[in-house]
């Protein structure tokens, strides 16, 4: 009985991060305390979206019932940080469409992720989201201004690991002196570069807080931790700030466990 139970719980587990906590989405608010915070950006609210991956193991109809609640949000500005689909042939409009309906004061920005670039999609996603009113930043910055304060919003294309040495290569050109500099990167794993240059915030995805995670002595253990720190939640460097969502789909097998969609509003906070 007892080996039974050891075969049986992986599986147990595997189906119950399938059939429910892959869909148990949550909204998660979290302050944000930077020092040096401009008055008028003193508890702006950030609206971050990643890792739709809206395919296989998301439909349109989970992900629509998602943005559904982020659309009640009423953020100051949204972004979206990638990975709006798994692979070559998943429905990129769908997912953009959707990810769209998210209002915000000053709009939203995004930055692309690895899985655009594994579709060959990248160029497509660029103009999909362009047309939705979502301009990707490829290398880019925009100024949104709110009061007498400067938001620079910059955008990188995916950051390969295998090519860490050349994390943001370029990217301190973005900066705007004065202003609250805020990085878009898929990728978490740029963040002690980032806070080097001199990025104030970077808004990330990727690891999917780890998809699966399991308790082993009062431990969490992700395979994601193995590649990266910064798996999810908030960290800072001196000044710098980054925070990691857990984002909303999956890869490689359609479960999570210890690590449900997120859809994150950050709330900035002069520290």
């Amino acid at each position: 009985m007892a080996g039974n139970a050891i075969v049986a719980g992986p599986f147990a587990a595997l189906g119950y991060g399938a059939l429910v906590e892959r869909t148990n989405f949550q909204v998660n608010e979290i302050d944000v305390p930077l020092a040096g915070l401009h008055r008028d950006l003193d508890g702006l609210r950030l609206l971050l979206l990643s890792d739709i991956h809206l395919g296989m193991f998301l439909s349109e109809r989970e992900l629509a019932r998602m943005i559904d609640a982020a659309c009640e949000l009423e953020p100051h500005a949204a972004f979206a940080t990638g990975d709006f689909i798994s692979t070559f042939g998943d429905p990129l409009e769908a997912s953009i469409r959707q990810v769209a309906r998210v209002k915000a004061d000053a709009g939203m920005l995004g930055c692309l992720g690895n899985h655009e670039r594994y579709a060959h999609a990248e160029d497509e996603a660029t103009r999909l989201a362009a047309r939705a009113g979502i301009p990707i930043l490829r290398g880019q910055a925009r100024q949104l201004r709110f009061g007498n304060a400067t938001l620079n919003v910059a955008g990188v294309d995916y950051q390969r690991s295998s090519e860490r040495r050349a994390y943001l290569a370029g990217a301190e050109r973005l900066i705007e002196p004065g202003a609250f500099n805020l990085l878009l990167s898929h990728n978490p794993d740029v963040f002690p570069v980032a806070a080097r240059q001199g990025w104030s915030l970077v808004l990330a995805g990727h690891t999917h807080g780890g998809q699966v995670n399991v308790e082993i002595l009062d431990r969490s253990i992700s395979p994601a931790a193995f590649l990266t720190p910064y798996v999810r939640g908030l960290y800072h460097i001196g000044p710098s700030a980054e925070y990691v969502t857990r984002g909303i789909g999956t890869v490689g097998i359609p479960a999570r466990l210890g690590s449900p969609p997120e859809i994150s509003l950050l709330r900035l906070r002069k520290a």
